[in-house]
């Protein structure tokens, strides 16, 4: 079908923006994926679908051009398109803009809630995991060339701007949006001293989020008072969300800790202790509205009746990755020594 043969395009073209080594042939993976990525966003046919896909393709051409203005820029000044030698000053500040604003980071952020808002809950999935690959497989492989300040700025940026701003919201795709907003800014800031602890935060990050998005396209969430109504469809599996949220929020002895534990360790490590502190600081919003989410969740079901409990012993479907998912988001962190060495 046209739907499977999107996602092959995706896949394929985020494949060619980590494997090439020349700036043009990044670009144009970039721009595939941008191109496969629209009728995916505009599958629906409302008028929400469309305006999220037309917001989607300005923001990433926009960013795209930046990206082979600043490939121009380095190519003219120092000779050669390789992507590992990217040295000009004006090229690396273009760079740098113009991969935020790709993976929807402050102060670039304000397409990615909305965005994320008028798509189907598998679409949020892609936007808020897949796509962030191939801007991050060239972020990691420039960082050298990047200035580490402005990197860090970015970081700091979107953890604040992440916790902040979801503290207000009632829609659980752009709590999601912010939450991923957030995690991006930890990861940023892990990029600038471990590449290794970056790749350990992205992974958590991606696990975590998926097993959220698979639940709230399963239960049919889309608003907060939605969560207190889909206890009873599902109890099991909404006790499970709720860990699964304390694992967003970066709680012991989840999953979720483990990245934030080793990103503040090693910036304090590094005498980045100011950073590290800010850091902690602005996952307390984060954090608030993740409990919040899990207040809503199970704390609030009403005491049910055999009546209610009906609905759902006749239909026990969980989807099959999510089971998975859910163990991985919040077992892992004994594993982490394995993942990330320490010594």
């Amino acid at each position: 079908t046209t739907y499977s043969l999107l996602i092959m395009t995706l896949a394929t073209s985020t494949t060619i923006t980590l494997a090439s080594h020349h700036w043009l042939l990044a670009w144009l993976g970039l721009e595939i994926n941008t191109l496969a990525m629209i009728p995916i966003i505009a599958k629906p046919h409302n008028p929400r679908a469309t305006e999220a896909a037309t917001k989607y393709f300005m923001i990433q051409a926009l960013a795209a051009s930046l990206i082979l203005l600043a490939s121009i820029i380095n190519a003219w000044q120092t000779g050669h398109w390789t992507i590992m030698n990217t040295t000009s000053s004006h090229a690396t500040t273009t760079l740098a803009l113009a991969l935020a604003m790709k993976l929807g980071l402050a102060p670039a952020h304000f397409w990615y809630p909305e965005v994320i808002q008028g798509s189907t809950m598998p679409t949020a999935l892609i936007l808020s995991t897949w796509q962030k690959l191939a801007p991050l497989a060239l972020m990691y492989m420039t960082l050298p060339q990047l200035s580490t300040t402005m990197i860090l700025t970015i970081g700091l940026l979107s953890a604040l701007v992440g916790g902040w701003a979801g503290l207000n919201q009632t829609q659980m795709r752009k709590i999601m949006a912010f939450s991923s907003i957030a995690h991006m800014g930890w990861l940023l800031s892990a990029l600038t001293i471990n590449y290794n602890l970056a790749t350990l935060a992205l992974m958590t990050y991606i696990i975590m989020t998926t097993t959220m998005f698979i639940t709230l396209s399963h239960t049919s969430t889309k608003t907060l008072p939605d969560l207190a109504t889909t206890y009873t469809q599902a109890p099991m599996l909404l006790s499970m969300t709720t860990l699964t949220l304390m694992s967003l929020g970066g709680l012991p002895p989840l999953t979720g800790f483990a990245p934030k534990w080793l990103i503040t360790t090693e910036l304090i490590s590094s005498s980045l202790l100011p950073i590290a502190t800010t850091l902690i600081l602005a996952s307390l919003p984060s954090l608030f509205f993740y409990i919040r989410l899990a207040y809503f969740t199970t704390l609030t079901a009403p005491p049910s009746n055999m009546n209610n409990k009906l609905n759902w012993r006749f239909y026990p479907t969980t989807p099959k990755p999510l089971a998975l998912t859910l163990a991985t988001t919040t077992l892992l962190l004994p594993l982490t020594a394995l993942l990330y060495p320490t010594l």
